[in-house]
């Protein structure tokens, strides 16, 4: 959101009334669907500040760089992490298979795929702004913002998988983790007892100030299912 602001203040100072159009912005009401955004680019329109082919222009990039905005607006987590993360990885590695009795006579949900005989947890997670108080999709981050952010893979559980994948999710891109369960658990900034009395449970914060030491773990997502088998080979080897 805050490319599209920085366009329009731009395209503001060339109104001739630039200063009246501010100070009605500031006791402006907004009910849906008239907004701010939608006052100032008729406005703009109105003035040729702002040509048709502009506003196309400047719409289709703020589509470009807010193409999974609409992910931070699944509210449930349970929605999110199951129902989105699950079946967007399923897409991406068609060879991934759902656990049941059948095929694991111990299975009672402690993982969500298996490739052949590897078990897969898969978590995800949303970058937003670490220092506003807003709902979901107003405090969603894109990947280039220099804002603090903040996001929490959790209720992972390594002794009941082989490895996991993480998927993080930007407002203009999707970024994808695999780690074994061994370099889950044994990771410096993985922290066990997120939940009173589930043992073997814990969490693990991504943050600006971390973020690059997962580098060494990130796939592109047309490399996750040779990850996937990589990763396993590290956690038979631990």
């Amino acid at each position: 959101m805050e490319h599209l602001q920085e366009e329009l203040n731009s395209l503001l100072l060339q109104l001739p009334n630039a200063q009246e159009v501010s100070d009605r912005l500031e006791s402006l009401v907004s009910v849906y669907p008239f907004n701010e955004y939608e006052y100032i680019i008729s406005t703009l329109l109105a003035m040729d500040v702002l040509t048709l082919d502009s506003y196309h222009e400047l719409r289709d990039n703020y589509f470009a760089r807010n193409l999974y905005l609409y992910i931070f607006e699944i509210s449930a987590p349970r929605t999110f992490g199951e129902a989105w993360a699950q079946g967007h990885l399923k897409e991406l590695v068609p060879l991934l298979q759902k656990p049941s009795k059948k095929t694991d006579p111990t299975y009672s949900g402690q993982y969500d795929f298996f490739l052949e005989n590897i078990r897969i947890e898969v978590k995800a997670s949303r970058a937003v702004d670490a220092d506003l108080n807003a709902p979901l999709v107003v405090k969603a981050l894109a990947s280039d913002s220099k804002k603090n952010f903040w996001m929490n893979f959790q209720q992972m559980k390594p002794e009941c998988c082989d490895l996991f994948v993480w998927i993080a999710v930007w407002r203009d891109v999707i970024r994808y983790w695999v780690l074994s369960s061994n370099e889950v658990e044994t990771n410096p900034y993985y922290s066990q007892g997120q939940h009173r009395g589930n043992v073997g449970e814990g969490q693990l914060h991504i943050k600006q100030d971390n973020i690059h030491e997962f580098k060494k773990y990130e796939v592109k997502p047309n490399k996750l299912e040779e990850a996937i088998r990589a990763a396993y080979d590290r956690q038979l080897k631990k």
